[in-house]
């Protein structure tokens, strides 16, 4: 992973001199909130339903043991003992005090971190596919032009106010994991066909009150000519991007309004004045990155493992969790295993202190010291010996992150929702709850994958738009109530969920993904996973199932037991 030079420590630590003097004025009195609000969103503080959020930057995801073990200390000692997990690949404190923010920013530069950009009009944090760099099915290691693309963004003085906020996702494999299609702008490392390494561009995606999946306006870009290409769309995007209505400040609907092949000319238009110039990207750039993301000192072993195969014959419930959390490796001995952060009875994503000092004790052990968030908000192990496997499963048992539930309907996507978010229209951790507790594991495994991803609010943190069930909170009438849709993907085959029908109150919601559930393995071919279900009969069975008139006899029933649910 990128090491800190000597300007890298001297620029944080300015910046932290620098909000350390903000806080205080704020604090004192000599700032207003008005004027505090870019400053402090610049810096990754957002002020939340009960106390502020600090949002904390892990570039593409990639996090050390020491990182980790200082996060766990600043969960410990400013916060409540815990932090989540994002969507973008970076990791939340909820419970902050405002005057200790300033000591916990000095705490994060110790060991290479921050929270810059986390938040505000800018930039935001580039993702990739938290397997980048060991996957077998890789074109090529993305996480080196993450890091370019995370130098060139970093305080650049054009793009620090922009219309609205700005994400970026690389995807370097050839199945995305990354949800390349749903960001503002999405890179593909491709090949072309003199094997030459380049960039397929896609604009104007992203998720949300307007969601939208991105539109190619590139199909090849030379590798040499990646920043001057992102700065001629952000330039297109800074000036004509709407500031009127921030609900329309984003830039899918400048490319919708403009329409894709109007404001693909304005882009290369504005490339051709820029293009060849000082950001293009030599050789020697290129190879300096990617230095930082060298292997690891593999050991030279042998694809099968004997220790792997005798513990796979032997234990029943380890071969379960090998099943569906390891995957393959590009070196032989070597195995890629995902910590599904999903278990029942805890907050999906959300780590305690004890659980992050141990995994940073694991990732020690077992994966040379690094781990990656993924935007699935789960953590990978990237390089375990296939013979290290079992001991590692049964060590994850002694701190409950051994589920075996990874891309089951468990393994859901789950913003904090109005338990902590003040744009919440409802909760999503009880509701997450509340259906983890519906299924046994028996029925997780029968059922098999699909996507569940819920939504406290429009949005769209929890990424309910390319669930393949999603589940939106809304306000009815000052009531929560819950959206469904259904049909949505993140997949290379991304596509946006459709609402079912009118909105489901919180007792409701077990029972409709149940009914959901029913209808996929009552009309499943084989072993058809559930998007494929559901693509082939499409939407009425589901909504005859949800929605279907009750008999008398349904109806006496729900008199009786009080519960008024729909059948």
């Amino acid at each position: 992973m990128y090491r800190y030079d000597n300007y890298d420590h001297q620029m944080l630590a300015d910046r932290v001199a620098q909000f350390r003097d903000q806080t205080q004025r704020y604090l004192a009195g000599k700032l207003s909130d008005a004027e505090f609000l870019p400053l402090r969103l610049q810096n990754g503080l957002y002020v939340q339903r009960l106390a502020p959020m600090l949002r904390i930057a892990i570039p593409y995801g990639m996090l050390s043991s020491t990182q980790l073990r200082k996060l766990a200390y600043i969960a410990d000692y400013y916060d409540k003992g815990y932090a989540h997990l994002t969507t973008r690949q970076n990791i939340q404190f909820n419970w902050p005090a405002l005057a200790d923010v300033p000591d916990i920013l000095e705490h994060l530069a110790e060991v290479e971190m921050h929270a810059i950009q986390t938040s505000g009009n800018c930039i935001r944090n580039t993702t990739t596919d938290q397997f980048a760099g060991v996957s077998a099915d890789e074109v090529e290691d993305a996480r080196a032009y993450c890091e370019i693309i995370r130098q060139w963004s970093t305080f650049h003085p054009e793009f620090a106010y922009l219309p609205r906020k700005f994400k970026i996702a690389v995807c370097g494999t050839r199945r995305d994991q990354a949800a390349t299609q749903v960001h503002d702008i999405g890179l593909y490392i491709v090949r072309n066909a003199a094997g030459e390494i380049g960039f397929r561009v896609l604009v104007g995606g992203g998720l949300g009150r307007t969601p939208v999946i991105g539109s190619e306006i590139r199909e090849f870009l030379p590798q040499a000519d990646l920043l001057s290409y992102l700065d001629a769309i952000l330039r297109v995007y800074n000036r004509e991007g709407r500031r009127d209505n921030k609900y329309k400040a984003r830039i899918k609907i400048l490319v919708r309004e403009t329409g894709v092949d109007a404001f693909r000319d304005k882009v290369e238009a504005e490339w051709q004045a820029i293009k060849d110039g000082p950001m293009t990207l030599t050789q020697d750039e290129i190879e300096r990155c990617r230095a930082f993301f060298h292997d690891p000192a593999y050991r030279a072993l042998p694809a099968h493992s004997d220790t792997l195969e005798q513990a796979l014959n032997t234990d029943v419930m380890f071969a379960a969790w090998y099943q569906q959390n390891v995957a393959a490796h590009k070196q032989a001995g070597y195995a890629i295993v995902t910590i599904c952060v999903k278990k029942t009875g805890f907050a999906p994503g959300d780590l305690d202190a004890d659980q992050m000092r141990f995994v940073a004790d694991l990732a020690d052990n077992y994966s040379f010291g690094e781990m990656r968030i993924a935007h699935t908000q789960n953590i990978v192990f990237a390089d375990v010996e296939k013979d290290a496997l079992y001991r590692l499963w049964q060590d994850l048992k002694t701190h409950d992150l051994e589920a075996d539930n990874l891309g089951l309907l468990n393994d859901m996507i789950c913003c904090p929702g109005g338990d902590f978010c003040a744009l919440a229209n409802a909760k999503s951790i009880p509701i997450a709850e509340s259906i983890q507790r519906r299924f046994s594991h028996e029925e997780l495994r029968d059922i098999g994958a699909v996507s569940l991803n819920i939504s406290g609010c429009m949005n769209a943190c929890g990424h309910h738009h390319v669930g393949n069930i999603g589940i939106l909170g809304v306000d009815k009438k000052g009531e929560e109530y819950y959206q469904v849709s259904l049909g949505g993907s993140a997949d290379n085959d991304t596509a946006l969920g459709k609402i079912v029908g009118p909105a489901f109150s919180q007792e409701e919601i077990p029972l409709v993904i149940e009914k959901i559930v029913a209808v996929y393995k009552d009309q499943r071919q084989a072993d058809e996973a559930f998007l494929h279900t559901y693509q082939r009969i499409g939407m009425e069975p589901f909504k005859d199932a949800l929605y279907a008139p009750k008999s008398a006899d349904s109806k006496r029933a729900d008199t009786q037991d009080g519960t008024g649910a729909r059948s």
